[in-house]
């Protein structure tokens, strides 16, 4: 199983955990990565992660993010289907980023996850994502422990 996980789960575990999902946000991340070190599940990154991880400010979190990000053993490239499919996408609604990375999961074949709860309600509403997109935590509790 391959998994893409989006740029607010690789910085998850970074964030101030006083508040109890993100306590368990991180520890749902944690264990993806761990499956994803062990070969239990393929981690897919792409140039669209790698972009926004350049773009983090904090120079030591984003030093920590790269290393997490580095456990990826696919790498998707943007090329003109990428975009076409991101237009597509944005069509729909879907902000140009979060396009981007949704059609980068589904050129990979992955399940994408994130903490974004906007996201991944907008996209369950449209039937033309072909991609599965869960938070980390009702992923690990949907069976995929």
């Amino acid at each position: 199983m391959k998994i893409y996980l989006d740029v607010c789960c690789l910085c998850r575990p970074f964030d101030d955990q006083t508040m109890g999902r993100i306590r368990l946000e991180v520890t749902a991340v944690q264990e993806i990565i761990r499956r994803c070190t062990t070969g239990e599940v393929t981690l897919v990154s792409s140039e669209a992660i790698t972009e926004e991880i350049s773009k983090i400010p904090d120079i030591k979190k984003q030093v920590r993010v790269e290393k997490i990000a580095s456990v990826a053993q696919e790498y998707i490239f943007i090329d003109e289907g990428i975009i076409a499919r991101m237009h597509e996408v944005m069509v729909m609604g879907g902000m140009a980023m979060d396009a981007l990375h949704i059609a980068c999961a589904e050129r990979a074949g992955a399940v994408f996850l994130t903490t974004d709860d906007d996201l991944i309600t907008f996209f369950k509403l449209h039937k033309n994502i072909q991609v599965l997109i869960e938070n980390p935590i009702t992923w690990l509790k949907e069976g995929n422990r």
